[in-house]
């Protein structure tokens, strides 16, 4: 299986900025780890929209697969009670 490329929203930066240090450790491994297997099990995919879930402890990433170019693009980085929100 190829490598995907790992790409940010420019948001995804002030997301991490209230979560403590050591787990945005965590979250920046799980995010690595995607370029290899962008479908883990442990991810789940949110129904309504072409998005992934992926659990870091309290934290959820949100994320975009784009088979096509080879891309996983994170959207959002953030607590459970407030990840889905708006």
């Amino acid at each position: 299986m190829a490598s995907y490329e790992i790409r940010f929203r420019k948001s995804v930066g002030k997301d991490l900025d209230p979560i403590p240090k050591r787990d945005v450790r965590q979250i920046v491994a799980a995010i690595a780890a995607l370029a290899n297997n962008p479908r883990p099990p442990q991810s789940r995919k949110l129904s309504g929209s072409e998005k992934y879930r992926l659990r870091c402890g309290v934290c959820r990433v949100l994320y975009e697969i784009q088979d096509d170019v080879l891309v996983v693009c994170v959207v959002k980085v953030g607590h459970r009670k407030d990840v889905y929100r708006g």
